[in-house]
């Protein structure tokens, strides 16, 4: 089957090898040639990980490493599943009768921990809320949101305690930056504030590339996005000779690798046909942006190579605002036209509504035969303002803290790794959104999609399938659901986390009839 091809060939692409060049620059477009290369080479880019730095000095010692911890939890199945939730219940008892006193010891001591853990959390909660409120309520107090914020700097740090101290800590940085600069840079917090990208807050690239292998190895986060999204695609061209695919933020293009691979096994049906990849680039991001899509070009390029797939690279510049401008896309006649659009993951920098609605606007006028979506849940809140957002963004990110923690459970310095490069930064850039937009939220973007005339593609029984095989491979903490069969919802326990949806772009007879 093509979805357990596609899961099984894009599982060996890791990206703990990759060693990407975000500094290189090209003006040259490329497209294969005819200079062989070993596959190999694909698997070849080392970021040189410093496996040992992250891993905890009593695991080396008895000689094991990171990804053999990741394949022994995998196998014997033993990872605990913290709560999603913000502060769990304490256990209805903690001691047992038992033939063994200090067993007894034991539970009762683990009891009052946990209770004690429990309770701190809680206060935490209540103390991030009431800094939220004397920020931004009806009785707004700028010096008892200040009072409040220095009482949590002495509670809470980053980099150790619980799930949810760390959780704290960044919220309490990200109000802190609020409350110092009204949603702008403080000199406490500057490298926390701003678009939420991890290219903006000046880490090494090498830690960047460290943190996206952890966080594919630690969670189903990256791949669920991708392998739903190639198998439609997969699906839509299977008798195309030619496919066009336009990327609205490539990053990597590690994407892309695993669909080459799928479309070169095909045992049946026409031959491999032509892939051709444009990727946008940010004009006002400058030679940076353009040099990254570049050096993610020449990899896909030499890859495609060494397999066998014909294919060429194109990038598209965007207007200094981001706007998109169909005119400026190369078309082919005869091309199957795809839209791939993944929004707000994770590892993705920040987008502005106006750049995303610019680019799907453009897209429908060029009557693509499938868009791809994948996006960020967001849940409606109501009438709460600022203060509601923030209880809501405070429970995504416990979510995500917890399903990580589940699947490392031993690895804090690569939990810390993954939390300060990606989802620090995420939380303070997401709050000053919200800040400055006094709480408002608009709807999600599978559903403006809906309202400007795009048409839901039913998710495929294999498409599904996939999706759960994939989760498979992680703790059972997650899950994944269909919902008015055109959505798959991956969450963790009760929180909804990423959605995948599947569009096509109906003719305007079709539409205005």
């Amino acid at each position: 089957m093509t979805e357990l091809l596609m899961l099984s060939s894009a599982m060996e692409l890791e990206l703990d090898d990759l060693d990407v060049d975000l500094s290189g620059c090209s003006t040259e477009t490329t497209s294969t040639t005819n200079t062989a290369i070993s596959p190999d080479q694909w698997y070849d880019w080392s970021p040189v990980v410093d496996w040992e730095a992250l891993a905890p000095i009593d695991h080396l010692a008895g000689g094991g490493d990171f990804h053999e911890l990741f394949e022994s939890m995998m196998e014997g199945g033993e990872m605990n599943s913290p709560s999603s939730e913000l502060v769990e219940e304490t256990s209805n008892s903690c001691y047992t009768t038992t033939s063994s006193q200090s067993t007894e010891v034991t539970m009762l001591d683990e009891g009052a921990a946990s209770n004690s853990e429990d309770t701190k959390g809680l206060r935490l909660v209540h103390l991030l809320m009431a800094a939220a409120e004397a920020l931004t309520g009806a009785n707004k107090s700028r010096d008892l949101a200040r009072v409040i914020l220095v009482r949590l700097k002495e509670l809470v740090s980053p980099t150790d305690g619980t799930n949810m101290e760390r959780l704290a800590a960044y919220f309490t940085e990200a109000l802190q930056g609020l409350l110092e600069g009204a949603g702008g840079v403080s000199h406490h917090s500057k490298h926390l504030i701003g678009n939420g990208s991890h290219r903006d807050h000046g880490h090494h690239p090498t830690d960047v590339i460290a943190a996206f292998q952890l966080l594919q190895d630690m969670s189903p986060y990256v791949k669920f996005g991708h392998f739903t999204a190639n198998q439609a695609i997969l699906e839509a061209v299977v008798h195309d000779r030619r496919v066009h695919i336009v990327d609205y933020d490539i990053m990597e293009g590690i994407q892309w690798a695993s669909l080459m691979q799928a479309l070169v096994s095909r045992k049946d049906g026409p031959p491999t046909p032509h892939l051709r990849i444009t990727a946008l680039s940010r004009g006002g991001s400058g030679r940076r942006s353009i040099g990254t899509v570049q050096e993610t070009g020449r990899r896909l390029t030499a890859f495609a190579t060494s397999i066998g797939q014909p294919f060429s690279f194109h990038q598209c510049r965007l207007d200094s605002d981001e706007t998109f401008r169909p005119s400026a896309l190369k078309l082919v006649k005869g091309e199957a036209l795809v839209i791939n659009c993944m929004l707000n993951l994770p590892h993705f920098s920040y987008r502005s509504p106006d750049s995303i609605a610019s680019f799907l606007s453009g897209a429908k006028t060029l009557n693509p035969k499938l868009v791809a979506l994948v996006e960020e849940e967001v849940r409606p809140a109501g009438d709460g303002g600022f203060v509601a957002r923030f209880i809501d963004s405070l429970y995504h990110y416990s979510a995500v803290y917890d399903s990580l923690e589940a699947g490392f459970p031993m690895q804090s310095r690569a939990r810390a790794l993954v939390e300060r490069v990606f989802l620090g930064p995420r939380i303070a850039g997401s709050l000053a959104r919200i800040y400055r937009s006094h709480g408002e939220v608009g709807c999600s973007w599978w559903e403006w999609l809906s309202a400007v005339g795009f048409k839901p593609t039913p998710i495929t029984f294999a498409n599904h399938c996939q999706a759960k095989l994939l989760l498979g491979l992680f703790n059972d903490g997650y899950r994944v659901e269909e919902v008015a069969n055109h959505r798959l919802v991956l969450g963790w326990k009760s929180r909804s986390l990423l959605s995948a949806s599947i569009w096509t772009s109906p003719p305007e007879s079709d539409v205005a009839n």
